[in-house]
């Protein structure tokens, strides 16, 4: 197990109760007291610090390196029954976001997300989860294609933002998310968008337009980073701190400000601290919000998301 900075006193009382139930086994000493008192503080500790958990914090907890991507998610959720989709019929298949068909029960979906990597050469494969523009594209094919078939899509949000790189700009990266949020307003079939790590920026926004947009509990979503924000704002990075608070990028605040509209708990410590716990909070997520939705005519959908979008912000004449 991996841990952040602000878990150390989590990580020390852990390695203790280890090095005492070690003791008990190895010797005839009984140390049953002892490892109690120590699991009560390790109780207390963790209640504390994750009770209490800064904007900062839960940024930092959003790009755990254990905490689940994508495919992990459509994987642990639909079993065998998913089948990826590739390419945008246009340049290349983008590696660093992916789609398919999938099953919750009887039920299809289409499913959609960015995929980070776990290790040096899959992050690179994966392009640290920031896609190009034929990634928009081939997102928005699949989605066109569930449209077709009368199939609810299912989008999964978890990028530092999309490749900023001159060959995307080259070939429209600007024109590719536009033309996703344009098309997203008006498809004729049920959109749910969940936020499982990091939504960032455009990136995100671009297959982020739904009926339903859900926020897992330790995740943000933001107009730009609290690193880019502190190095726009003040020259460095130092104030990303600073940054997080006041960009209001968590989901109790996004909820807040009625930008999204759920919050999927997670596990205490994060979604990598119980992975199926997490899996089986976002698939009940994913089936609640159909049931919401399955029942509306297409004329009502694209109407009510269009009233949905329009009454964000605030305005002053």
């Amino acid at each position: 197990m991996e841990y952040l900075e602000f878990e150390l006193p989590i990580k020390e009382l852990e390695d203790q109760l280890q090095k005492c139930k070690i003791i008990g086994e190895e010797s005839e000493v009984d140390v049953t007291e002892t490892c109690q008192q120590i699991e009560k503080k390790l109780a207390a500790a963790q209640k504390d610090i994750y009770k209490n958990l800064t904007a900062w914090q839960r940024v930092q907890l959003s790009r755990h390196p254990e905490r689940p991507y994508t495919l992990d998610h459509i994987r642990a959720i639909c079993g065998d029954s998913f089948l990826e989709l590739h390419g945008d019929r246009s340049f290349k298949d983008d590696k660093a976001m992916i789609g398919g068909l999938g099953k919750i029960g009887d039920q299809s979906f289409m499913f959609i997300g960015q995929q980070k990597g776990f290790n040096t050469k899959t992050r690179q494969y994966r392009n640290f989860g920031m896609a190009n523009p034929e990634g928009y594209r081939k997102a928005l094919r699949l989605m066109k294609s569930a449209e077709k078939f009368g199939i609810p899509v299912v989008t999964l949000l978890d990028t530092p933002g999309a490749y900023p790189g001159l060959e995307a700009e080259e070939r429209g990266q600007g024109e590719a998310i536009a033309r996703n949020i344009l098309e997203m307003t008006r498809l004729k079939v049920p959109v749910i968008t969940i936020v499982i790590g990091e939504g960032a920026s455009g990136g995100a926004l671009g297959i982020g337009v739904g009926d339903r947009v859900l926020m897992l509990e330790n995740t943000w979503y933001s107009v730009i980073s609290p690193e880019s924000c502190s190095s726009i704002l003040w020259r460095s990075w130092e104030y990303k701190e600073q940054a997080a608070e006041a960009l209001k990028l968590t989901a109790v605040d996004m909820k807040k400000l009625k930008l999204v509209d759920d919050i999927i708990k997670e596990p205490l410590g994060g979604a990598h601290r119980d992975r199926d716990k997490t899996f089986k909070a976002v698939s009940d997520a994913i089936v609640k919000s159909y049931e919401t939705l399955k029942n509306l005519s297409p004329e009502d959908l694209v109407s009510q998301r269009m009233e949905k979008y329009a009454n964000m912000g605030v305005y002053k004449g």
